[in-house]
C-alpha cells in the first residue's frame, strides 16, 4: 500500500468528523434568511484548504454567494485537474419526514444522515481530503491540481459562468473532475458521461382581483386553480409524450448500440419498483426505464399552490394559482428554445378567462463525453484498483448545467467521479451517504492523481 493510501486509512476518522462540521452547517442558497450560513461554510472550506498548503486560497464575493479557488501546480509538463464542487445544500423541508435533524448529522448502519451529505459536501470532499494525503505524507502530487467550489448550484449557478468567462487564465486546466453524480449501484463503480439538461418554468394565472364566495361567484368566475389543472393535464398524453408543439424535433435519437448497451446494465426493475414502494411504472411507451431516465427527454410538474392550504374548510374560489415545472433534455435540445416553445404552447392554451405569465428561472445545456477520453480511462483504471469490480458507463437523468459550460468556456471535458448512489436520497427527507463510500472516494481520488499521467502520455 502506498504512504498515501495508508495515510487516508489511518486518518479517516479524522475526514469523517471534519466532514460532519460542514454539515451542521444550513448553507442553503435558495433561502436569504441563510446567507450568512453559506458564507459560513464557505469560509469552513477556505480553511481546510489553507491549512493542507494550497496556493493562492481566494474567496471571490459575487451578487449573491461567494465562489472559492485554490490552486497547487508544481508542473509545467503535467495535467491540470481542476476540481468543482458545491458547499449549497437544497432546503430541508419537509422537515417532519426527517428521521433525524437535517442538519445535526447522524451515523446510523454505515451511513450518515443529514442535508448535504451526499449532494455534494461528501463527495466534493473526498477531493480536498485526497490532495491532503499528497500534501501531509510530502509525497509529490502526480498532477496540478485546481480548485473551484460553489455556493449556489442548487440555484442554478447564476454567478458561475460569469466568473468563469472572466477568469478563463486562473482557471485554465486540462479537464475538470466532478463528484455529483451517483454509481449504477451499490458497490458497482460507474462513470457518468452524459447528463440531460433542463428548463425550468413556472406558470402565474391570475383570475378574479382577490379571493372570492365560492357560493357567490361559483359558477360566474372560472377558477384559476381548476384552469391550471386543465392546463397541466394538457401538457403529456396518458403515453407520457409530450404535447408542447416542436418540442421533439431536435432530438438526438438513441441509435440501436446505444439502446443495446443499456440492455447490458444490470438493473432490475422490480427492485427499482420496490424501492419505491411502487406497483407500477409510468413513461413514455416505446423505451425501457433507464431510457426513460436518463436518454429521453421529460417533462413534470415540481410544484402547485393555489388556494387555501390551512386545517379545515374555507369556500374559496382563489383568484390566483400557480405551479413550477422543469423539463429535462437531451442532446439536440436547447434550452432557450424549450422554454419558448413551453411559454407560446401554455399561452396558446390559456382560456381568456384568466391572464397568463411563464418565467424561465434557469437552465442548462445536455451534454455526452466521448468515451475515449484518456481521463475517462484514468478514472475506469483507478475505481477499478480501489474497488476491485469494473467500471460501468452509464448516462444519467439529472443535470449539471456546469459541464457544458465548462465545455463551452474553457474547452475541456468534464469527469464525473460520482460515488453516491440512488438511495442517498438526494433533494429528499432523510439525505444520506455511505462513509464507506467516503473513504473509498478519498482513496479513488487519490489513485487518479496517481494514474492520470500514465494516460496522458
Amino acid at each position: 500500500m502506498s504512504t498515501v493510501q495508508k495515510f487516508i486509512d489511518e486518518n479517516i476518522q479524522t475526514f469523517e468528523n471534519e466532514l460532519f462540521d460542514l454539515l451542521k452547517i444550513p448553507s442553503i442558497s435558495t433561502d436569504s434568511k441563510h446567507k450568512g450560513d453559506v458564507k459560513k461554510a464557505a469560509e469552513f472550506l477556505i480553511v481546510q484548504l489553507q491549512n493542507i498548503g494550497l496556493d493562492n486560497v481566494t474567496l471571490h464575493d459575487t451578487l449573491r454567494h461567494p465562489i472559492i479557488t485554490a490552486e497547487k501546480c508544481p508542473h509545467e509538463d503535467r495535467p491540470t485537474v481542476l476540481i468543482y464542487g458545491h458547499y449549497d445544500v437544497q432546503p430541508s423541508d419537509p422537515d417532519e419526514l426527517w428521521i433525524t435533524p437535517p442538519f445535526e448529522p447522524t451515523v446510523k448502519d454505515g451511513r450518515v444522515y443529514a442535508r448535504g451529505a451526499s449532494d455534494d459536501k461528501g463527495q466534493s470532499f473526498t477531493h480536498i481530503k485526497s490532495v491532503q494525503a499528497y500534501m501531509e505524507t510530502g509525497t509529490e502530487l502526480p498532477v496540478n491540481v485546481k480548485f473551484i467550489l460553489e455556493g449556489e448550484e442548487e440555484i442554478g449557478s447564476p454567478n458561475l459562468v460569469p466568473f468563469i468567462k472572466k477568469n478563463r487564465e486562473l482557471l485554465s486546466c486540462d479537464m475538470v473532475l466532478i463528484s455529483d453524480t451517483s454509481m449504477f449501484g451499490e458497490n458497482q463503480p460507474s462513470i457518468t458521461y452524459g447528463l440531460r439538461g433542463l428548463a425550468y418554468m413556472e406558470i402565474l394565472l391570475t383570475g378574479p382581483n382577490r379571493d372570492l364566495h365560492s357560493g357567490l361567484y361559483g359558477g360566474a368566475v372560472d377558477n384559476p386553480a381548476n384552469v391550471l389543472c386543465e392546463i397541466i393535464s394538457k401538457l403529456k398524453d396518458k403515453d407520457g409524450v409530450i404535447q408542447v408543439p416542436g418540442f421533439y424535433d431536435d432530438v438526438e435519437e438513441l441509435t440501436p448500440e446505444m439502446r443495446e448497451a443499456y440492455k447490458q446494465l444490470p438493473f432490475d426493475e422490480e427492485e427499482y419498483k420496490n424501492n419505491l414502494d411502487l406497483k407500477a411504472l409510468h413513461g413514455e411507451n416505446g423505451y425501457s426505464t433507464l431510457e426513460r431516465v436518463s436518454a429521453r427527454p421529460t417533462l413534470d410538474v415540481n410544484g402547485l399552490w393555489s388556494g387555501y392550504q390551512g386545517e379545515g374548510a374555507k369556500t374559496v374560489l382563489p383568484a390566483k394559482a400557480g405551479a413550477k415545472v422543469s423539463m429535462r433534455l437531451v442532446p439536440g435540445q436547447y434550452p432557450a428554445k424549450i422554454a419558448k416553445l413551453f411559454a407560446d404552447h401554455v399561452k396558446s392554451i390559456a382560456p381568456d378567462t384568466v391572464s397568463v405569465e411563464v418565467v424561465e428561472h434557469h437552465g442548462g445545456h445536455p451534454i455526452v463525453i466521448d468515451l475515449e477520453f484518456y481521463g475517462l480511462k484514468a478514472a475506469a483504471k483507478a475505481f477499478e484498483d480501489i474497488y476491485k469490480k469494473e467500471v460501468l458507463f452509464s448516462r444519467e437523468g439529472g443535470s449539471i448545467p456546469i459541464v457544458a459550460d465548462f465545455k463551452k468556456v474553457l474547452g475541456v471535458n468534464s469527469i464525473l467521479m460520482g460515488f453516491g448512489i440512488s438511495k442517498d436520497a438526494l433533494h429528499s427527507p432523510n439525505e444520506s451517504f455511505s462513509l464507506k463510500d467516503f473513504h473509498r472516494g478519498i482513496k479513488t481520488s487519490a489513485r487518479f492523481f496517481e494514474l492520470l499521467p500514465e494516460f496522458s502520455d
